[in-house]
This record gives structure tokens, C-alpha cells and sequence, in this order.
């Protein structure tokens, strides 16, 4: 029996890799002839970059980039095993968990170290770039991360770049002609899950500036100032971001992302799964193994299990779910892919013991998945 493990992590404790290693650990006892693919998955979010370069025998990248706040701070990326593809997230360089709550000001806040991540790919001689952008602490439209790539602004009366979204509604022009060479040369695909357009209600000043610290004056003032950038960029680059779905994810960097890099927003998931061949690994299983920390109604809206489970439905390949909980509204994955859904659970017991366990757990939830297969095979 070939058996797939296709997990995503189990937030705030364990990484994909070790989810997908303790299952199999578990089956193992039951069933040591079994052969096993394992394959640590993730939806562009927090985590993506371990998930894929453990997927794919990659190297993890250490660097030294700019904070929101434009600060030095120790930061890192992902590449792919072949060499030709790095994963990165945002968050890592311009993430609001970089920020005290007393810190986050989205007027002054930069993508800067984000660009910088992608030049230093680039320098690296990567050919595609995977490009995870949830989690931002910024509102600026995706400006530091183009000028960390050689795209220069020129502002008013300012005679240097601006900082954060506060300054961009001072933009008077935006010169392309330094833009990193590379950029020509590289496809780069945005995970982004979100639909939100850059400006009005459901923009991402309205939407996401107040959390990032925006009182609503300000969100008034970010919104007004991301409709003049975009109007700046229709009409000096000829593209039309600010109603494009997703545009507004990170604070506009989604926007900036397809002005100046040309960039393309796709479902998070489907470009892990594409990036680690994640359907020629299902084609190859006879059961299919994913979960996450918690299984509910909302796994349906683009999460990782889902995802795995849609594959293996493609290819009539049985699935089962592992969750740390399972939750109110999971019944309904049952006629979206899943057969069979179960928590690691053995007892009633608080959260801490849940996380300070979950490997043990795990394992003893993959040994009852062996002695199932046992009566079945």
C-alpha cells in the first residue's frame, strides 16, 4: 500500500513535516510493509516556506532586511530543491507580528524589506518566485517594496522617497528605468487568498487599516492616498490594479505586486501543490492522509486539507482528515472529499496539554489509522 501525507502544520506547534512524520510513525508500527510519500503542505500563509523546502529538499536563505520600520532585522526565504523556484513570505520582513501594538502605524510603514527579499532571490539566479503576502503591517501600495527593486518615486516637494502609505498621496511620478533586471527574467505568482480590491469599502485601507493601527481619519486619508497611486500608475504604466480582485491584499501590495513586477494572484494552495507536484503524488497513493490543528465548516474555503482532498476526489483516491479538533460544521467536507474525519484527541484535556503532546497524539492517532487498514486490506 502506497500512502500519501499531505498535512498542513498544526499551528503554534508543530511543522508540516513533523505532522506528516508522526503519522506516519504511527502507521508504521501497525504496518511497517506500507510505502509512504510524504508531502508537508501549506496555503501560502505562515509556514509556506518550511512546508515547501522540506517538500522539496530546498535550503532555507538567511538575510538581513528592513522591518516595517525600516529597522535591520535577521530574515529569511525558502528555495526549492531544484534550485530554479524561492518561496517567500512577506510577513517575514513587513509582518505585523514585527511590531508592538504600540508600533503599528500604517501611515508610516514599508514594504521595503519585502523587495529586498525578492532582489536577493533574484541575485540567486531564481526563475520563479512564490510569493506568500498575508499578515502585512503595511498600507503602502506595494511602493517600498518596488523601490527596494530599483523603481524610483518621486514625491511633491520631497526630493527622496516617501515612506509608508501616508506619503503616496504626494506621488508625482514613478520611474521604472533602474528596475532590477531580473524581474524580466522571473515569473512571480502571488499566494492570495483574499479578494478585496485596493480602494472603497471593501479596500484595504477600510478593510484592514484600522488592525494595522489606523484610527478612521487616517483609513480616510490611506484610502484617498492608494485611489491617487493608482490613478498615478494608470495613467504613467497604462495597467488598471485598483478594482482587480485582490489588489488590495497587504495593505495594496497586491496592487503593487502586478504594476511594477507584472506579478499574477493566484489561490494559495494550487501553487504549493503545483510547486511541490503535489497530483503526482496522489496519482501514485491508495489513501491520502492531510489535516491541520482544526478541522470545521471553514476548511471548505480554500484551506490546505481541502485542497489535498479535492486532488485525491479527482483521482477517486480515498482521504482521510486529521485535525487537533474537530469542530461544528465539519460534516459537510464528507460530500467534498473526505471519508473519513477524526481528531487526535483521546481524552478531554486543555490546550496546552493538546500542544505540549500533539507528536505523541499523532502518532497514536496514525497507529489506529494502521490497525483500520489492517481489517481492510
Amino acid at each position: 500500500m502506497n500512502i500519501l501525507i499531505a498535512p498542513d502544520s498544526f499551528k503554534d506547534c508543530l511543522s508540516a513535516r513533523l505532522v506528516a512524520e508522526a503519522i506516519r510513525a504511527g502507521i508504521e508500527r501497525i504496518l511497517p510493509e506500507a510505502a509512504f510519500q510524504i508531502a508537508p503542505m501549506a496555503d501560502g500563509g505562515e509556514g509556506t516556506v518550511q512546508s515547501v523546502i522540506d517538500a522539496t529538499g530546498g535550503q532555507l536563505v538567511h538575510l538581513k532586511v528592513r522591518d516595517p520600520l525600516l529597522r535591520e532585522i535577521d530574515s529569511f526565504y525558502g528555495i526549492t530543491g531544484d534550485g530554479s523556484t524561492a518561496v517567500i513570505e512577506m510577513a517575514s520582513a513587513s509582518g505585523i507580528e514585527l511590531l508592538s501594538s504600540s508600533e503599528r502605524d500604517p501611515w508610516i510603514t514599508s514594504t521595503y524589506g519585502t523587495g529586498q527579499l525578492i532582489a536577493d532571490a533574484l541575485e540567486k539566479g531564481v526563475k520563479k518566485i512564490l510569493l506568500g503576502i498575508g499578515g502585512s503591517a503595511t498600507n503602502d501600495g506595494g511602493a517600498g517594496m518596488a523601490e527596494a527593486l530599483g523603481v524610483k518615486f518621486s514625491y511633491g516637494n520631497l526630493r527622496s522617497s516617501g515612506r509608508g502609505g501616508g506619503s503616496l498621496g504626494e506621488l508625482k511620478q514613478i520611474h521604472m528605468g533602474e528596475l532590477n533586471p531580473g524581474i524580466k527574467d522571473a515569473e512571480i505568482m502571488v499566494a492570495c487568498d483574499v479578494s478585496n480590491p485596493l480602494t472603497g469599502p471593501e479596500g484595504a485601507s477600510v478593510v484592514y487599516g484600522p488592525q494595522k493601527g489606523a484610527d478612521p481619519a487616517m483609513v480616510k486619508k490611506l484610502d484617498a492616498n492608494l485611489e491617487h497611486f493608482a490613478g498615478i500608475i494608470e495613467k504613467q504604466l497604462g495597467k488598471r490594479v485598483a478594482k482587480v480582485p485582490g489588489s488590495g491584499a497587504a495593505g495594496g501590495l497586491g496592487a503593487g505586486l502586478m504594476a511594477f513586477l507584472d506579478a499574477q494572484l493566484a489561490r494559495g494552495f494550487d501553487l504549493v501543490a503545483e510547486t511541490v507536484r503535489l497530483e503526482q503524488k496522489v496519482i501514485k497513493a491508495d489513501l491520502v492522509i492531510t489535516g491541520e490543528g482544526k478541522i470545521d465548516a471553514q476548511t471548505q474555503y480554500g484551506k490546505t486539507p481541502f485542497g489535498v482532498a479535492q486532488l485525491a476526489r479527482k483521482h477517486k483516491i480515498p482521504v482521510v482528515g486529521i485535525g487537533g479538533t474537530i469542530e461544528e460544521g465539519a460534516e459537510v467536507l464528507y460530500d467534498l472529499g473526505f471519508d473519513v474525519i477524526m481528531p487526535i484527541m483521546e481524552k478531554p484535556v486543555d490546550l496546552a496539554f493538546a500542544l505540549a503532546n500533539a507528536e505523541h497524539l499523532l502518532e497514536n492517532t496514525g497507529e489506529r489509522i494502521g490497525r483500520w487498514l489492517g481489517l481492510t486490506s
